[in-house]
């Protein structure tokens, strides 16, 4: 993420832009637990994309979860935006990706820096908040019965958050195996059939000999 200040929010202040600057180079160099800043296509400190990974021990352990936080033309006197771009199961967080959280409402301060807005979001995972859910189903589960609640989330945990290894990982390529992604060229092998005319060909010149 390139920290052009030119390239941030046109509404934002001098000072506001410089403070953001500064807390997103800290998120870079220092993330917190469980974080990571993403790079995007957008040089705005506008809109932060970073990347949340399932704590131990919830059904979300294994998944990476893309988040973006939209800092509004009123930050920091009104709160960030976050949104979750990765589909998720959870009673606080809506099909569309909103979160709800009371850092992010009520227990706002402007003091509140983006690290600890991001830190507040992923203890979201470890101790959800069903009676202010935003998912009905996910929040009623929660309350009634977890081992479900637990199961679904861990599904779409597997389906939308676990990172392919193939990609991470790719695998070398094998003896006969073709490297630009085509069918892999089997390795012949000679058998019975292939030696055959060989032992022919020799048993026609012992013939020959004889004549």
């Amino acid at each position: 993420m390139h920290l052009f200040l030119r390239s941030a929010h046109e509404n934002f202040s001098p000072q506001i832009l410089q403070r953001v600057a500064k807390e997103v180079r800290q998120l870079a160099s220092s993330p917190p637990a469980g974080i990571r800043l993403l790079e995007t296509d957008s040089d705005s400190l506008a809109e932060i994309h970073v990347e949340i990974s399932g704590p131990e021990e919830t059904p979300y352990v294994g998944g990476f979860f893309e988040v973006k936080l939209l800092l509004t033309e009123g930050f920091p006197t009104v709160p960030p935006k976050g949104v979750f771009l990765t589909k998720i199961f959870h009673p606080n967080i809506a099909a569309n990706g909103d979160i709800c959280v009371n850092t992010l409402k009520r227990d706002w301060s402007a003091d509140l820096d983006l690290s600890h807005v991001l830190q507040v979001i992923r203890c979201l995972l470890i101790v959800p908040f069903p009676e202010s859910s935003l998912n009905d189903e996910a929040g009623k589960l929660f309350m009634e019965c977890y081992d479900e609640y637990a199961r679904r989330a861990k599904i779409l945990t597997s389906i939308h958050a676990i990172k392919s290894k193939a990609k991470k990982d790719p695998l070398p390529a094998a003896e006969g195996n073709s490297t630009d992604g085509s069918a892999p060229t089997p390795t012949l092998k000679r058998g019975r059939d292939d030696a055959e005319p060989v032992r022919k060909k020799g048993a026609k010149k012992k013939s020959l000999q004889r004549l």
